[in-house]
């Protein structure tokens, strides 16, 4: 399971009295504190996030090249609010829905776009001239899209929010779907609960729970 969320799936059980394990770092087994904002790192060759503690995360902390193939996830969340994807631009995607991330592919440097569904994520590549009409669309696309952080789009049912965001925070959102999804469109839950998700952006540490349900699904 993703690191991430099985650290979730732990605290959860933690909070219920069901597990007395402490939390550990994916990397060296260092335990972590808990409720700790710790850092998460991707392996590119295989999409893994993983938890990390403060000492590995130190040992990631620059661009790319790092030791043992791990790149840092970012932290920052900016909200894009005067970007211009319209839908003309959207359908030039290819993309069936209208919530997706996109991220570039450490090789050979492909944008992916990547939509949640009731079986995790779907993903396909964005052709090149599809990508550089998104990119015109707002000054902090061209550079700001990579293989750790991702461009958030939801427009949902009226919904038109664009965010650059950390990859794990694209990951909690799959495992909502996932989690919450019913029927052919979803019912009302799972979109109150992507509403919910998208409100939580804003917040200093928007993640810190999470139901057993969605933390115990594997990472897209």
């Amino acid at each position: 399971m993703n690191g991430v969320l099985r650290r979730v799936a732990r605290q959860a059980a933690l909070a219920g009295g069901r597990d007395n394990q402490e939390e550990r770092c994916d990397l060296c087994a260092e335990p972590l504190p808990p409720h700790d904002a710790h850092r998460h790192v991707l392996q590119p060759a295989t999409g893994t996030v993983s938890c990390a503690c403060r000492a590995c995360a130190v040992l990631f902390d620059h661009d790319a090249g790092s030791a043992g193939g791990y790149r840092l996830l970012p932290r920052e969340r900016r909200r894009l609010p005067d970007c211009g994807i319209d839908d003309a631009v959207w359908m030039g995607l290819g993309i069936p829905v209208n919530l997706a991330f996109f991220t570039r592919s450490a090789e050979p440097g492909e944008v992916i776009a990547a939509y949640p569904s009731p079986l995790g994520a779907l993903r396909a590549t964005v052709p090149r001239d599809s990508w550089q009409q998104v990119e015109a669309c707002h000054p902090d696309l061209p550079g700001g899209v990579t293989d750790v952080q991702a461009l958030l789009v939801n427009r949902a049912r009226g919904a038109s929010e664009h965010w650059l965001v950390p990859l794990d925070d694209c990951y909690r959102l799959v495992a909502v779907v996932r989690a919450h999804w019913k029927g052919l469109d979803g019912g009302p839950e799972v979109w109150q609960r992507v509403e919910d998700f998208f409100n939580a952006l804003t917040e200093p540490t928007p993640f810190s729970t999470f139901s057993t349900e969605e933390a115990s699904w594997v990472s897209p």
